[in-house]
């Protein structure tokens, strides 16, 4: 009898959900992309930028609608056009318990622009820094080239690291943990590279304590698994929901799902690194064209107006996205309401292809992610065929994220699908990551992969970061965004929506920049 109390018992339990199995203390996250690496300054990627912010502070932080906040510093002011007054929190500790202080910012700073083989770095933020001047241990006077009223929103993409922790440590000093001491709100337990993170609670945090003892950020790539781990109890929380279970999932009783305007956008990148005859673009025989024909405005905007954007928020998004020209959604601080996409137009781009001296086309192979960004390779696909169309005929090369990654950083990719998301909230974070040149001195383009470079747009992105006054500032913006889509050096496609969805019972306030962090879910009141 005992024995049979015992199995059913046992069966009970395992009829359980998951979510009840679990402590009420813990969070079970479903990413939609992997992190790639715990050090916070080797790749400005979306995933480790979510993590970062769990397990390390920053002086200034945002809020979810990209609103600056004090955060390591609890006040900070401008003493003249080029200083800036930040004073550091006093109390707070690193994770191993050693105080936080001034010289902790000044040894982050001198690390986040050199951490070497970097894919993609943190340098941009820090460019305008002449020198970093400690007052004390608890004031710091940063000294900027020239005016530069964006330091605390650059400031605000900056993980602080201790010195104690982190000199000479290396990424996989980090991914074993060893360097990993933040002060942030948890403290990583475990990372299992394509698998998980494991973070648990750092109850000696300075802010607000956290209700989650222990959270679980579970890579679950697959857009079906990912909602179907939400359906199972396997999950509490799953990110990017799938355009096609949308509808579904806010239909579904158990469930709740929160949506904002994105801050990221989806654009194509034409190859500007090979100006002359280029192996990646062909002629109809399959002979490598004599030039590079991306450094035609008249082929860019053929290839602009031979896409149908509303057709791609229809049928490729399901409605989940905005067709666009520019890079920021409505109302963002530098967003041009002037600024059109591209109309539908294919006869006029095949003129264009012929005026340019391809009234035959050519041949291209579009390079694309198919596990990174809402339906990536879905949007690949549906431009390929409306390419072919107009004569360019196009084939789709789609691959994991992690072998798109290092090609894009050799300039292997003809043209691409590309996806940013203005960590700002202001127009210039992605002219300076990628549209201004990659200059690793001036640390311009940190993530201008296609090597685009434009003399005018240069000049436009200095001007306006020079610029004290917010009103001429944005217009300086404005004037970046219209030139910008004149140039189409980049062919801006949709602003995507974020969407989340989560079980009865927690709270979640959705983020602008996409971050899924887990100082964002409570349990529900």
């Amino acid at each position: 009898m005992p024995r049979l109390r015992h199995a059913a018992f046992a069966l009970l339990f395992a009829a359980l959900p998951a979510a009840a199995q679990r402590p009420a203390d813990t969070l079970v996250v479903g990413n939609a992309a992997a992190v790639t690496t715990v050090d916070p300054h080797y790749h400005n990627l979306g995933p480790n930028n979510a993590l970062g912010q769990h397990i390390f502070d920053r002086l200034v932080e945002r809020d979810s609608r990209a609103r600056p906040h004090p955060s390591l510093a609890e006040s900070y002011r401008a003493v003249s056009d080029t200083v800036w007054e930040f004073r550091l929190r006093q109390g707070v500790t690193w994770h191993d318990g050693r105080p936080f202080t001034a010289d902790d910012v000044v040894f982050t700073f001198e690390r986040a622009p050199n951490v070497p083989n970097s894919p993609g770095g943190f340098g941009g933020f820090l460019r305008s820094i002449a020198r970093t001047e400690v007052v004390d241990a608890h004031t710091l006077r940063i000294h900027t080239r020239q005016p530069h009223p964006l330091l605390p929103l650059d400031l605000a993409s900056v993980n602080i690291i201790a010195r104690h922790a982190a000199e000479g440590a290396q990424p996989e000093d980090y991914n074993s943990g060893r360097a990993s001491v933040g002060t942030g709100p948890y403290r990583l337990a475990a990372y299992r590279s394509g698998d998980r993170v494991e973070l648990a609670r750092n109850d000696a945090y300075w802010g607000e304590r956290e209700p989650w003892s222990r959270v679980t950020l579970r890579f679950l790539l697959n857009d079906g698994a990912r909602t179907a781990a939400l359906l199972a109890d396997d999950v509490d929380l799953i990110e990017q929901i799938p355009t096609t279970d949308l509808a579904r999932l806010k239909r579904e009783p158990k469930l709740v799902v929160t949506e904002i305007a994105s801050l990221r956008t989806v654009f194509l990148s034409p190859d500007y690194s090979r100006s002359g005859a280029t192996p990646l673009v062909t002629d109809n025989a399959g002979t490598p064209l004599p030039r590079n024909p991306f450094l035609d405005p008249r082929v860019r905007k053929a290839l602009s107006q031979a896409i149908n954007r509303d057709a791609l928020v229809e049928r490729a998004m399901d409605g989940a996205a905005e067709a666009t020209a520019q890079w920021l959604p409505r109302g963002a601080f530098g967003y041009n309401p002037e600024v059109r996409p591209a109309p539908f137009d294919p006869d006029a781009a095949r003129r264009l292809l012929a005026e340019a001296g391809y009234p035959e086309g050519f041949r291209l192979t579009l390079a694309t992610p198919n596990d990174r960004w809402p339906n990536d390779a879905r949007l690949s696909q549906a431009v390929a065929q409306m390419w072919t169309r107009i004569g360019v005929r196009t084939q789709v090369d789609a691959m994991p994220f992690a072998a798109f990654v290092p090609r894009r950083t050799r300039q292997e990719h003809a043209m691409q699908l590309g996806a940013w998301g203005s960590s700002t909230g202001e127009a210039s974070n992605y002219l300076l990551a990628i549209v201004s040149t990659y200059d690793r001195a001036k640390l311009t383009g940190a993530s201008n992969m296609t090597r685009h470079s434009d003399p005018v747009i240069d000049d436009l992105l200095a001007r306006g970061a020079a610029s004290m006054d917010d009103e001429a500032r944005e217009a300086i913006w404005r004037e970046a965004v219209a030139t910008y889509a004149r140039q189409e050096p980049m062919i801006q496609l949709l602003q995507y929506v974020n969407t989340w969805a989560h079980r009865r019972g927690l709270k979640h306030d959705p983020r602008m920049d996409e971050r899924t962090i887990a100082m964002g879910v409570r349990p529900a009141d």
